[in-house]
């Protein structure tokens, strides 16, 4: 790091930490596919990346002085509640990050009930043994420092050695540094060249298999009395890859059981827990992050506008560009919000909005594609509602390096998007040209169809799509609209009085349609009325259509959260040649 006169500094500029940490969190999100992918290590359940991403979420939108942003951070899982731990050390308001390298690593290793070499805290050991009070390295000297700290993980976890790839969790602690660092010290923020450092390390041995555990993953907020290192101590013990974080009132837990009830019972001799969500870790398995999909010669990517979960993403290889979700504490990526929680709050009267990915975030996105998978297939969401084919159009004429973006405008949003994704990647699958699928593409643009079923006026109201009179009127008379999202904007096709006049609409629409049940992808979408979809809506459209692929997936939180709850959707197309 280099002052104006030439020589090393050790101290970042406070003007810096805002940039510096929005940078690092931007370069995280958009790796944090591949940290799942190569997630192996404490088990191989592929959520490194996304733990991460929802753990430190918060520093996407720094506040000023960072307090307020440090202590919004909420770890998620190993890799998040340790880095949580790290960076409200590591960033403490008053002081100088380079000065509290150390002190940050010590409350990562306290956090833990047994630290292992070959985690993210190798990453935090490399930085800690650097000169922070006399030469601290320029940018390209440390980033070969915290690579070559990365590398060695392979070599100290034997189940890293076995599935030859680095450790996920400090791979992605790397990323985020190695964006944080690049602006401290004044440099162009870039992603890293991560093939270039890390090579074949990237990629699990197609012979490796991971064993099935049987473990939850438990995540709890424990009510106590005190927070002594011993009783810290005794609580981590209680189950495996324990990770203990003091919090106001309390402590935050992060532990893997093969038992939680009993775990349950034992926390509760400490105090009284006011939060518990637990996870079977062994559900996703290694089958998608072993996925290559190694016969296409072009890569689907699309919007979390889409109605597309995660899951589903994965299972057909689609790169999703998230948007995100704002609430009064929290701001989340599309993708990794619970809509439950987020429809709850929208009863309760809580206001939540959207918000789009900055142009670096999508530029970084849109370089790391096509620079991991060449040619790349975005299928953005319609401009007549986000700024994102412009921005890639814009991205892509001057692009020169590795790989083509090839950006079409969908002129859609949730399940006519989401169903032109799915197609499309099914297409690609199938070893179809960048040209072929790109037609196939076009045919569909021109040919999915969906109606939005909107239960109550009064959240467009508050969103400022529909007026107070007229969302009051509307709302007091019982009247439903139906919509539907078009290249030009949203079309309104009349209102109903009741869900079932909805579901008889829907099905005048899939007769209109006019193709057999074989030849038909229906996606149902739903905001918090899973059960009466699943059980009256699919029940009713695979009556008339029992041959037809229909799938059941959360409407776009994107809509979501302006349309409200007891909004539902059907969108459908012909499969094709498929």
């Amino acid at each position: 790091m280099l002052s104006e006169n030439g020589n090393h500094r050790n101290a970042i500029s406070p003007s810096l930490l805002v940039p510096a940490c929005i940078s690092a969190y931007e370069n995280l999100s958009v790796s944090s596919a591949l940290l799942d992918r190569i997630n192996v290590f404490p088990v191989a359940d592929g959520d490194t990346g996304a733990n991460l991403r929802m753990s430190l979420s918060s520093l996407r939108k720094c506040d000023k002085d960072l307090s307020d942003t440090l202590n919004r951070l909420r770890g998620v899982g190993n890799s998040g509640n340790i880095a949580v731990a790290f960076l409200r050390e590591f960033l403490r308001p008053d002081t100088d990050p380079y000065g509290q390298v150390e002190r940050a690593r010590a409350a990562a290793y306290q956090a833990i009930a047994e630290p292992r070499a070959g985690t993210m805290l190798e990453v935090f050991d490399a930085l800690s043994q650097l000169p922070a009070h006399r030469d601290f390295p320029d940018f390209p000297v440390l980033r070969r420092i915290l690579a070559d700290s990365v590398l060695e993980t392979t070599r100290l976890l034997p189940e890293l050695t076995d599935a030859g790839v680095v450790d996920a969790g400090a791979l992605g602690m790397f990323i985020f540094l190695d964006g944080f660092f690049a602006v401290a010290g004044g440099n162009e923020p870039t992603i890293p060249p991560l093939a270039n450092l890390f090579g074949d390390s990237l990629q699990i041995n197609a012979s490796f298999s991971a064993l099935p555990t049987g473990e939850h993953c438990v995540e709890a907020l424990l009510s106590t009395s005190g927070q002594e290192p011993e009783m810290l101590a005794e609580i981590a013990a209680l189950g495996g890859s324990g990770v203990v974080l003091p919090e106001e009132g309390g402590v935050k837990l992060h532990l893997h059981t093969c038992d939680p009830q009993d775990l349950q019972a034992k926390l509760k001799r400490y105090g009284e827990l006011s939060h518990w969500s637990e996870e079977l870790m062994d559900s996703g398995g290694m089958e998608w992050n072993q996925k290559s999909f190694a016969d296409n010669h072009v890569r689907i990517m699309s919007d979390g506008a889409g109605s597309l979960p995660l899951d589903a993403a994965r299972k057909y290889g689609i790169l999703l560009l998230d948007s995100y979700i704002l609430g009064t504490e929290q701001m989340l990526p599309e993708s990794l919000c619970v809509p439950d929680t987020v429809y709850q709050r929208l009863r309760a009267g809580e206001r939540v909005s959207t918000a789009q990915a900055s142009n670096r975030e999508r530029h970084l996105h849109y370089q790391s594609a096509c620079e991991q998978f060449g040619d790349v297939l975005y299928l953005a969401a319609g401009a007549a509602y986000t700024g994102n084919v412009a921005a890639a159009a814009a991205w892509e004429r001057k692009w020169e390096g590795k790989g083509t973006l090839h950006v079409v405008d969908s002129g859609a949003a949730s399940g006519r998007l989401a169903l032109m994704a799915i197609l499309a990647a099914k297409h690609a699958a199938k070893g179809s040209t960048a040209d072929e699928v790109l037609a196939y593409v076009q045919s569909l643009v021109a040919s999915v169809q969906e109606y939005v079923f909107i239960d109550q006026l009064k959240y467009l109201v508050a969103g400022g799509r529909v007026s107070k009179p007229k969302g009051l009127l509307g709302d007091l008379l019982q009247r439903k609209p139906i919509i539907s999202p078009k290249p030009a904007g949203v079309q309104k096709y009349g209102t109903v009085k009741n869900r079932k006049q909805q579901i008889d609409f829907a099905l005048a629409k899939l007769r209109d349609f006019g193709h057999s049940d074989a030849e038909l992808f229906i996606l149902l979408q739903y905001t918090d009325n899973r059960e009466w979809l699943q059980e009256t809506v699919e029940s009713a459209v695979a009556k008339h259509y029992p041959e037809a692929e229909i799938l059941l997936v959360p409407l776009s939180l994107t809509s979501g959260v302006h349309m409200g709850p007891g909004t539902w959707s059907i969108a459908f197309a012909e499969k094709g040649a498929l």
